[in-house]
């Protein structure tokens, strides 16, 4: 059988992604630009043939090429496309440590003061270009969801927010802040000479073949301005409800409530504890040719296929309240609104509701009876409100062990009184918790679930919201219905999923029984 270099015979290798390791003399050897314009990753040399993996064969161009710039012949070993994008972009890729370590940018004269034009000629050079694509894209490989740029007297604080918590990396110096931030700004077409009121602008990039929608909001502070960019992977999954976390029998009952032909369904918690993607799941398990789905959201996150995604856009005064007025006119079956921040938005909700329209939305309580208190403080009368809630789901976020390194744990009697003092009327384990390893980052955790509290309107809960009774009153009579955020946490931690100090960390007293 013929093994003549540069051809690819049927005895060729088929390399999987555990053979796809590089040397790092072959990194110098074949340049980082031609590997990835070629999409080619050399693997090894032996016996001076230089192999590489290839998802598509026999261009005799790159094989020539190689031969002049290894002076080796050339086999090929075929491996799926994605795996090698995968490993040329970590095998070549520079890390946001390695550049800031590689810069030494001029430090200004004392008492001298860069103008507008310097800026912006810095924030277009290379170096600046190439660390902010770098950090953009590191984040999103760690899977971050937010990444905070902040300047103090003598430096610049870079953190990306990973699983809820923000983790502090290497700092880029702070000479170069005034152009990392009006780079962004420029790629976020913000206004740069404008360094003394908050902006908000927006940012759309490709990785790794996905589209991510970047939020970006500046804030000037006494050392300059502070920014924060808000990641979204516009083409990520969207999970289930068992998924998300609820069990089988609450994810029963949820299907139950939405499929109703109308009313009102709120998803409740503070922000980042994942109100928005519950109700996407929900819209789409719901979703049908025959229903008429309409959403206005302050931004988009998620396209959802068969729904029509209206953006508010407050500059040009196009609000949750006009556009939820504008949307009724457009014969919807289904309204999604993304947050009732007002009255006037809660009032023409709740009367869509009641006119024969599914309306969702949500808002910052914290836990599921809070909803009432917060429509009544905001000034819906109470009749309206017992006559078209229909559903209320709270949650949290929580981290999840870290399945690679993760261990039983003794728990200790401090946490053990800290969780009983939440309510807990029994702690069974065994509890476990993450050692830390490198798949996690030394946390003991990766990825996050949620923990629910899902309640039902029932008749004698509405009898309660029209005669106006508190709050502790209404939660009282709802945990004999339902099961708290506390003891769902509880049962993830006994089945495993998360550490009992997960649980201490999210829980305040509005998650005790």
């Amino acid at each position: 059988m013929s093994t003549t270099p540069g051809v690819l015979v049927p005895s060729a290798r088929s390399a999987g992604p555990a053979r796809l390791e590089v040397s790092p003399e072959l990194l110098r050897a074949v340049p980082a630009d031609f590997a990835k314009r070629h999409r080619i990753l050399p693997l090894e040399i032996k016996q001076d043939v230089l192999w590489i993996a290839t998802a598509a064969p026999g261009n005799q161009q790159v094989i020539d090429d190689l031969r002049l710039l290894t002076g080796c012949e050339v086999e090929e070993t075929i491996a799926p496309l994605s795996e090698i994008l995968e490993k040329i972009a970590a095998a070549y890729q520079i890390t946001v440590e390695q550049m800031i370590d590689n810069l030494h940018p001029e430090k200004p004269v004392d008492g001298e003061t860069r103008n507008l034009h310097d800026i912006e000629v810095m924030a277009n050079e290379p170096t600046v270009v190439n660390l902010v694509n770098l950090i953009i894209s590191t984040a999103l490989r760690e899977r971050a969801s937010d990444i905070h740029l902040v300047p103090f007297e003598d430096s610049v604080q870079l953190r990306y927010r990973v699983d809820g918590l923000l983790q502090e990396k290497q700092p880029p110096p702070k000479q170069l802040h005034p152009a990392l931030v009006s780079r962004i700004k420029i790629m976020a077409e913000m206004n740069i000479a404008e360094r003394f009121m908050p902006q908000d602008g927006h940012i759309q990039i490709n990785h790794r073949g996905n589209r991510v929608d970047i939020r970006v909001g500046s804030m000037p502070t006494i050392y300059g301005e502070s920014l924060v960019m808000r990641l979204l992977e516009k083409q990520s999954k969207l999970l289930t409800t068992r998924e998300l976390g609820l069990d089988e029998q609450r994810s029963a009952l949820l299907a139950r409530m939405v499929e109703k032909p109308h009313g009102l369904f709120l998803t409740t918690g503070p922000t980042g504890s994942g109100k928005t993607t519950s109700l996407y799941s929900i819209l789409q398990s719901i979703y049908t040719p025959e229903l008429k789905i309409l959403t206005i959201e302050d931004p988009v996150e998620y396209e959802l296929p068969g729904v029509a995604q209206i953006p508010v856009r407050p500059t040009r005064n196009f609000t949750f309240a006009t556009g939820l007025r504008a949307i009724l006119r457009q014969d919807p079956d289904v309204v999604m609104v993304g947050e009732i921040r007002d009255s006037e938005t809660a009032e023409i909700a709740i009367r869509a509701a009641l006119t024969g329209h599914q309306v969702f939305s949500t808002l910052h309580t914290n836990d599921a009876t809070g909803a009432v208190t917060r429509l009544l403080d905001m000034g819906v009368e109470a009749f309206l409100i017992a006559s078209s809630l229909e559903g209320v789901l709270a949650q949290r976020l929580v981290r999840l062990i870290c399945p690679a390194c993760k261990e039983e744990s003794a728990v200790s009697g401090i946490v053990r009184d800290q969780v009983a003092a939440l309510g807990s009327r029994r702690m069974e384990g065994p509890f476990y918790q993450g050692r830390g390893c490198d798949e996690c980052r030394g946390t003991g955790c990766r990825g996050r679930i949620g923990i629910f509290e899902l309640l039902a309107m029932s008749a004698e809960l509405k009898e309660m919201i029209l005669h106006k009774r508190s709050n502790a009153e209404l939660k009282a009579v709802a945990q004999r219905m339902m099961m708290t955020m506390h003891q769902d946490a509880l049962q993830k931690a006994a089945a495993g999923l998360i550490s009992l100090e997960e649980i201490l960390r999210v829980s305040s007293g509005d998650l005790a029984e």
